[in-house]
């Protein structure tokens, strides 16, 4: 199998994944421990803004590898069996994520209110600790 085809498969499973991700936190019977990291996950892996920038060369991209996924899998630990699994069932049968699907006005609100939320914490973090 050539690596072209290997990375598109490896991208669709992704997508499933996330799109998973987001039947799951809609899903009333998700805890809120489980629905807070996966709304900061989703976010993070929808997010035009980075932790790391994607222009600085090697760690750019890096962050997105080793984060996006890392907090799939804390996401994945938090969720009970039983929603996850109807929630990749539902993802095989109905995507939510694709390239022709755009976020949105209100989905750029929320992404702009979850990193100004996580700023506003480090803020208050840091001025505790320097006073």
């Amino acid at each position: 199998m050539s690596v072209v085809r290997r990375l598109r498969r490896r991208a669709a499973a992704l997508a499933r994944e996330l799109t998973a991700l987001v039947l799951a936190y809609r899903d009333p019977r998700t805890p809120f421990a489980a629905r807070a990291v996966t709304l900061l996950v989703l976010a993070y892996a929808f997010s035009p803004l980075d932790l790391i920038p994607d222009v600085i060369p090697v760690l750019g991209l890096l962050d997105d590898l080793i984060l996006v996924p890392l907090g799939i899998a804390l996401v994945l630990r938090l969720l009970p069996p039983e929603v996850l699994r109807d929630a990749r069932a539902a993802a095989r049968t109905r995507p939510l994520t694709g390239a022709g699907r755009r976020l949105g006005r209100w989905g750029a609100l929320a992404v702009a209110a979850a990193w100004l939320g996580v700023l506003a914490w480090l803020a208050w973090l840091l001025l505790h600790r320097i006073v």
